[in-house]
Order: C-alpha cells, then sequence, then structure tokens
C-alpha cells in the first residue's frame, strides 16, 4: 500500500478517536448519546480503509486495527481501575505480566 494512503487512513482514524473523545467531554454519563456496538465503529472505519486503498494493496491491516483498538482500551480500562494494574488486568481478562508487556508496547508504563 502507498504510505500516503495509509497515512490517511491513520488521520481519519486518529480524527474519529479524537472525535469520540470530544463526545465523552460534552456527556461523560454517555446518556445522550445513542448506544452503538464497537465493533459498527470497527467496521466503518474498515470499510473506509478499503474505499481509500483504490488500487492498492492491503498490508498488514491486522496489526494496524489492533493497536489502534488496544492502546484506547488499556487506557480506559487503567482509567476505570484506578491506574490499579492488577485489577485492570482482571477486568480486561489477561495476567497481570501480560497487562505489563502491552503497556511496555504502547509507552503507557
Amino acid at each position: 500500500m502507498e504510505t500516503s494512503n495509509k497515512s490517511a487512513v491513520i488521520i481519519n482514524l486518529e480524527r474519529r478517536e479524537m472525535e469520540s473523545a470530544e463526545l465523552a467531554d460534552a456527556d461523560p454519563d454517555h446518556k445522550s448519546a445513542t448506544a452503538v456496538p464497537l465493533s459498527a465503529y470497527v467496521r466503518q472505519a474498515i470499510d473506509l480503509y478499503f474505499a481509500q486503498l483504490k488500487d492498492s494493496e492491503a498490508e498488514g491491516l491486522h496489526a494496524m486495527v489492533i493497536s489502534a483498538v488496544e492502546k484506547p482500551l488499556l487506557e480506559a480500562t487503567l482509567t476505570y481501575s484506578g491506574h490499579n494494574q492488577t485489577k485492570a488486568a482482571k477486568a480486561l481478562g489477561l495476567s497481570r505480566s501480560t497487562l505489563r508487556k502491552k503497556l511496555e508496547q504502547y509507552g503507557l508504563s
């Protein structure tokens, strides 16, 4: 895939993350937000990614999607658990050592 296409997709995904963060800031309890499954947002982002590829081949899609979802998942879970890694690991269904490795991987340690 061309670097410019990949960059455009990443920018669009980051823009979507910022819009989601703005929604959360405007309504911290998410009471007025319509419940939309996370899978719908992921599907929409992936469809957009494929649409922007045009004639290019998709490469590294799994790693790109996992990293785009995993980092905010870890951040939100740490916040939820009061930065208690034992509680966060339990909430995520991970061992504490796996959680620590992931936090290090994303620069969250």
